[in-house]
Protein backbone atom coordinates (compact mmCIF):
# COMPACT_ATOMS: atom_id res chain seq x y z
CA UNK A 1 0.00 0.00 0.00
CA UNK A 2 1.42 3.13 -1.31
CA UNK A 3 2.29 6.66 1.32
CA UNK A 4 -0.70 8.24 -0.58
CA UNK A 5 -2.89 5.67 0.51
CA UNK A 6 -2.51 5.47 3.80
CA UNK A 7 -2.45 9.22 4.21
CA UNK A 8 -6.10 9.08 2.42
CA UNK A 9 -7.71 6.84 4.63
CA UNK A 10 -6.13 8.19 8.14
CA UNK A 11 -7.73 11.64 6.94
CA UNK A 12 -10.68 10.22 5.95
CA UNK A 13 -12.29 9.72 9.25
CA UNK A 14 -11.65 13.10 10.10
CA UNK A 15 -12.92 14.62 6.93
CA UNK A 16 -16.56 12.39 8.27
CA UNK A 17 -16.37 14.30 11.42
CA UNK A 18 -15.97 17.34 9.68
CA UNK A 19 -18.99 16.69 7.78
CA UNK A 20 -21.36 15.91 10.72
CA UNK A 21 -20.24 19.17 12.07
CA UNK A 22 -21.25 20.71 9.48
CA UNK A 23 -24.61 19.59 8.84
CA UNK A 24 -27.97 22.22 9.20
CA UNK A 25 -28.54 22.45 12.72
CA UNK A 26 -31.94 21.81 12.10
CA UNK A 27 -31.08 18.85 9.95
CA UNK A 28 -29.42 16.89 12.86
CA UNK A 29 -32.14 17.73 15.40
CA UNK A 30 -34.65 16.01 13.08
CA UNK A 31 -32.02 12.59 12.90
CA UNK A 32 -32.11 12.59 16.50
CA UNK A 33 -35.81 12.94 16.37
CA UNK A 34 -36.34 10.09 14.08
CA UNK A 35 -33.67 7.69 15.53
CA UNK A 36 -35.53 8.53 19.27
CA UNK A 37 -38.71 7.68 17.77
CA UNK A 38 -38.20 4.42 16.18
CA UNK A 39 -38.30 2.00 18.82
CA UNK A 40 -40.92 3.74 20.53
CA UNK A 41 -43.04 3.86 17.48
CA UNK A 42 -42.10 0.25 16.49
CA UNK A 43 -43.25 -0.85 19.99
CA UNK A 44 -46.20 0.89 19.35
CA UNK A 45 -47.16 -0.89 16.05
CA UNK A 46 -46.52 -4.63 17.46
CA UNK A 47 -48.33 -4.08 20.60
CA UNK A 48 -51.63 -2.92 18.29
CA UNK A 49 -51.39 -5.69 16.29
CA UNK A 50 -51.13 -8.04 18.94
CA UNK A 51 -53.85 -6.69 20.48
CA UNK A 52 -56.02 -6.57 17.35
CA UNK A 53 -55.69 -10.30 16.88
CA UNK A 54 -55.56 -11.26 20.35
CA UNK A 55 -52.39 -12.80 21.12
CA UNK A 56 -52.61 -10.81 24.51
CA UNK A 57 -55.06 -9.81 26.87
CA UNK A 58 -56.72 -6.47 26.26
CA UNK A 59 -57.82 -6.34 29.95
CA UNK A 60 -54.40 -6.31 31.00
CA UNK A 61 -53.04 -4.78 28.00
CA UNK A 62 -55.06 -2.06 26.09
CA UNK A 63 -54.17 -1.40 22.54
CA UNK A 64 -52.72 2.30 22.36
CA UNK A 65 -56.16 3.19 20.54
CA UNK A 66 -58.14 2.19 23.42
CA UNK A 67 -55.79 3.81 25.68
CA UNK A 68 -55.83 7.13 23.50
CA UNK A 69 -59.77 6.66 23.49
CA UNK A 70 -59.53 6.93 26.97
CA UNK A 71 -57.21 10.25 27.31
CA UNK A 72 -59.85 11.46 24.50
CA UNK A 73 -62.34 10.88 26.59
CA UNK A 74 -60.60 12.12 30.24
CA UNK A 75 -59.54 15.31 28.95
CA UNK A 76 -63.06 16.28 27.09
CA UNK A 77 -64.85 15.91 30.85
CA UNK A 78 -62.19 18.42 31.88
CA UNK A 79 -60.83 15.27 34.78
CA UNK A 80 -57.47 15.19 33.20
CA UNK A 81 -56.41 18.69 32.98
CA UNK A 82 -58.03 19.16 36.95
CA UNK A 83 -56.11 16.13 38.31
CA UNK A 84 -53.07 16.97 35.93
CA UNK A 85 -52.21 21.15 37.32
CA UNK A 86 -52.44 19.41 40.93
CA UNK A 87 -49.74 16.85 40.66
CA UNK A 88 -48.02 19.84 38.61
CA UNK A 89 -48.41 22.02 41.35
CA UNK A 90 -47.31 19.56 43.79
CA UNK A 91 -43.98 18.18 42.02
CA UNK A 92 -42.94 21.99 41.47
CA UNK A 93 -43.58 22.57 44.96
CA UNK A 94 -41.76 19.56 46.35
CA UNK A 95 -38.96 20.10 43.41
CA UNK A 96 -38.00 23.40 44.78
CA UNK A 97 -38.11 22.94 47.99
CA UNK A 98 -35.71 20.20 48.22
CA UNK A 99 -33.53 20.96 45.80
CA UNK A 100 -33.11 24.39 46.73
CA UNK A 101 -31.62 23.24 49.99
CA UNK A 102 -29.76 20.74 48.55
CA UNK A 103 -28.04 23.31 46.68
CA UNK A 104 -27.93 25.33 49.49
CA UNK A 105 -26.44 22.80 52.00
CA UNK A 106 -24.31 21.16 49.42
CA UNK A 107 -22.50 24.69 48.59
CA UNK A 108 -21.87 24.97 52.35
CA UNK A 109 -20.42 21.42 53.50
CA UNK A 110 -18.32 21.42 49.90
CA UNK A 111 -17.19 24.71 50.63
CA UNK A 112 -16.68 24.94 54.74
CA UNK A 113 -14.68 21.98 56.46
CA UNK A 114 -16.40 22.56 59.74
CA UNK A 115 -19.52 22.07 58.15
CA UNK A 116 -18.78 19.09 56.13
CA UNK A 117 -18.19 17.48 59.59
CA UNK A 118 -21.03 18.81 61.46
CA UNK A 119 -23.55 18.21 58.74
CA UNK A 120 -22.50 15.66 56.42
CA UNK A 121 -22.53 12.45 58.47
CA UNK A 122 -26.07 13.42 59.63
CA UNK A 123 -27.03 13.98 56.50
CA UNK A 124 -25.62 10.59 54.67
CA UNK A 125 -27.01 8.76 57.36
CA UNK A 126 -30.53 10.19 56.80
CA UNK A 127 -29.95 9.28 53.27
CA UNK A 128 -29.70 5.35 54.16
CA UNK A 129 -33.25 5.48 54.94
CA UNK A 130 -35.63 3.68 52.09
CA UNK A 131 -37.80 6.50 50.47
CA UNK A 132 -40.24 4.46 50.87
CA UNK A 133 -40.27 3.95 54.54
CA UNK A 134 -40.77 7.41 55.29
CA UNK A 135 -44.40 7.44 53.85
CA UNK A 136 -45.95 6.47 56.61
CA UNK A 137 -44.43 8.63 59.05
CA UNK A 138 -44.44 11.22 57.57
CA UNK A 139 -48.68 10.17 57.39
CA UNK A 140 -48.55 10.22 60.61
CA UNK A 141 -46.91 13.24 61.30
CA UNK A 142 -48.60 15.54 58.39
CA UNK A 143 -51.93 13.57 57.72
CA UNK A 144 -52.48 12.95 54.33
CA UNK A 145 -53.20 16.43 53.12
CA UNK A 146 -50.64 18.80 51.17
CA UNK A 147 -47.97 19.05 53.34
CA UNK A 148 -46.96 15.51 53.29
CA UNK A 149 -46.93 15.20 49.88
CA UNK A 150 -44.88 18.09 49.53
CA UNK A 151 -42.05 17.30 51.83
CA UNK A 152 -41.84 13.41 50.78
CA UNK A 153 -41.14 14.79 46.97
CA UNK A 154 -38.67 17.67 48.80
CA UNK A 155 -37.02 14.83 50.56
CA UNK A 156 -36.09 12.58 47.49
CA UNK A 157 -35.05 15.89 45.59
CA UNK A 158 -32.95 16.73 48.07
CA UNK A 159 -30.20 13.96 48.01
CA UNK A 160 -29.04 13.46 44.74
CA UNK A 161 -28.73 17.74 44.40
CA UNK A 162 -26.86 17.47 47.47
CA UNK A 163 -24.35 14.89 46.69
CA UNK A 164 -23.42 16.25 43.44
CA UNK A 165 -23.22 19.61 44.43
CA UNK A 166 -20.91 18.68 47.38
CA UNK A 167 -18.45 16.33 44.98
CA UNK A 168 -18.85 18.48 42.29
CA UNK A 169 -16.73 21.09 44.63
CA UNK A 170 -14.49 19.06 45.94
CA UNK A 171 -13.65 17.83 42.31
CA UNK A 172 -12.49 21.22 41.71
CA UNK A 173 -8.80 20.58 40.88
CA UNK A 174 -6.44 22.46 43.09
CA UNK A 175 -4.37 23.77 40.24
CA UNK A 176 -6.94 26.39 39.21
CA UNK A 177 -6.81 27.73 42.78
CA UNK A 178 -3.01 28.25 42.59
CA UNK A 179 -3.77 30.21 39.47
CA UNK A 180 -6.61 32.48 41.59
CA UNK A 181 -4.16 32.94 44.10
CA UNK A 182 -1.56 34.61 41.80
CA UNK A 183 -4.38 36.63 39.54
CA UNK A 184 -5.18 37.92 43.00
CA UNK A 185 -9.00 36.60 43.25
CA UNK A 186 -11.25 37.07 46.62
CA UNK A 187 -12.48 34.36 48.15
CA UNK A 188 -15.37 35.54 46.96
CA UNK A 189 -14.86 35.77 43.75
CA UNK A 190 -12.69 32.19 44.00
CA UNK A 191 -16.43 31.02 44.42
CA UNK A 192 -18.30 32.77 41.88
CA UNK A 193 -15.62 32.51 39.24
CA UNK A 194 -14.11 29.27 39.91
CA UNK A 195 -15.69 26.85 42.14
CA UNK A 196 -19.15 27.49 40.51
CA UNK A 197 -18.29 27.28 37.37
CA UNK A 198 -16.15 24.12 37.46
CA UNK A 199 -19.01 22.13 39.61
CA UNK A 200 -21.94 23.27 37.27
CA UNK A 201 -21.51 19.26 35.32
CA UNK A 202 -22.23 17.71 38.65
CA UNK A 203 -24.82 19.84 39.59
CA UNK A 204 -26.53 19.09 36.50
CA UNK A 205 -26.43 15.67 37.09
CA UNK A 206 -27.42 16.15 40.55
CA UNK A 207 -30.78 18.42 38.71
CA UNK A 208 -31.14 16.13 36.19
CA UNK A 209 -31.77 12.64 39.03
CA UNK A 210 -33.59 14.93 41.78
CA UNK A 211 -36.09 15.63 39.07
CA UNK A 212 -36.69 11.73 38.19
CA UNK A 213 -36.44 11.24 41.37
CA UNK A 214 -39.00 14.08 42.76
CA UNK A 215 -41.89 12.81 40.20
CA UNK A 216 -41.16 9.17 41.71
CA UNK A 217 -41.87 10.62 45.12
CA UNK A 218 -44.81 12.36 43.92
CA UNK A 219 -46.57 9.07 42.41
CA UNK A 220 -45.97 7.74 45.77
CA UNK A 221 -47.15 10.18 47.89
CA UNK A 222 -50.62 10.43 45.29
CA UNK A 223 -50.87 6.82 45.63
CA UNK A 224 -50.53 6.65 49.79
CA UNK A 225 -53.53 8.90 50.52
CA UNK A 226 -55.36 11.12 47.81
CA UNK A 227 -58.22 12.45 46.36
CA UNK A 228 -56.83 14.13 43.49
CA UNK A 229 -54.00 14.53 40.90
CA UNK A 230 -52.75 11.80 38.41
CA UNK A 231 -51.92 8.81 40.96
CA UNK A 232 -55.36 9.35 42.39
CA UNK A 233 -56.68 9.26 39.08
CA UNK A 234 -54.68 5.70 38.30
CA UNK A 235 -55.71 4.13 41.70
CA UNK A 236 -59.44 5.02 41.41
CA UNK A 237 -59.17 4.12 37.79
CA UNK A 238 -57.64 0.36 39.23
CA UNK A 239 -59.84 -0.32 41.73
CA UNK A 240 -62.91 0.00 39.06
CA UNK A 241 -60.82 -2.27 36.80
CA UNK A 242 -59.98 0.60 33.83
CA UNK A 243 -56.79 -0.37 32.62
CA UNK A 244 -56.17 1.90 29.72
CA UNK A 245 -57.05 4.97 32.03
CA UNK A 246 -54.10 3.41 34.48
CA UNK A 247 -51.95 3.24 30.98
CA UNK A 248 -53.12 7.06 30.82
CA UNK A 249 -51.58 7.94 33.93
CA UNK A 250 -48.43 5.69 33.32
CA UNK A 251 -48.20 7.72 29.65
CA UNK A 252 -48.58 11.27 31.35
CA UNK A 253 -46.08 10.11 33.81
CA UNK A 254 -43.36 9.32 31.43
CA UNK A 255 -43.90 12.24 29.08
CA UNK A 256 -43.91 15.10 31.99
CA UNK A 257 -40.39 13.41 32.51
CA UNK A 258 -39.09 13.49 29.31
CA UNK A 259 -40.24 16.67 28.71
CA UNK A 260 -38.55 17.98 32.76
CA UNK A 261 -35.19 16.19 31.13
CA UNK A 262 -35.15 18.33 28.09
CA UNK A 263 -35.52 21.46 29.74
CA UNK A 264 -32.62 20.28 32.18
CA UNK A 265 -30.69 19.53 29.24
CA UNK A 266 -31.42 22.27 27.46
CA UNK A 267 -30.14 24.60 30.19
CA UNK A 268 -27.28 22.21 30.94
CA UNK A 269 -25.96 22.72 27.57
CA UNK A 270 -26.76 26.68 27.41
CA UNK A 271 -24.64 27.07 30.68
CA UNK A 272 -22.01 24.79 29.57
CA UNK A 273 -21.98 25.83 25.73
CA UNK A 274 -17.74 26.49 26.91
CA UNK A 275 -17.49 23.24 27.64
CA UNK A 276 -15.74 21.10 24.54
CA UNK A 277 -16.25 17.43 25.48
CA UNK A 278 -16.37 14.23 24.01
CA UNK A 279 -19.85 14.09 21.70
CA UNK A 280 -19.66 10.52 20.66
CA UNK A 281 -18.71 8.67 17.63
Amino acid sequence: MSSKTIKLSSTQPMAEIQAKRTEPVYKQKLYKLLTGLALPVTLIIVWQILGDHDYISTLLFPTPTTILDSLITLYQSGELMDNLKVSLVRILSGFALGAGLGFVIGMAVGLIRYVEKTLDPTIQMIRMVPHLALTTLFVLWFGIGETAKVLLIAKGAFFPLYINTYLGIRGVDNKYFEVAKVLGFSRFKQIIRLIIPASLPNVFLGIRLSVAVSWLGLVVAEIMGSTSGIGYLMMDARAMSMTSTVFVGILLFAILGKISDIIVVSLEKHWLRWRDSFQGL
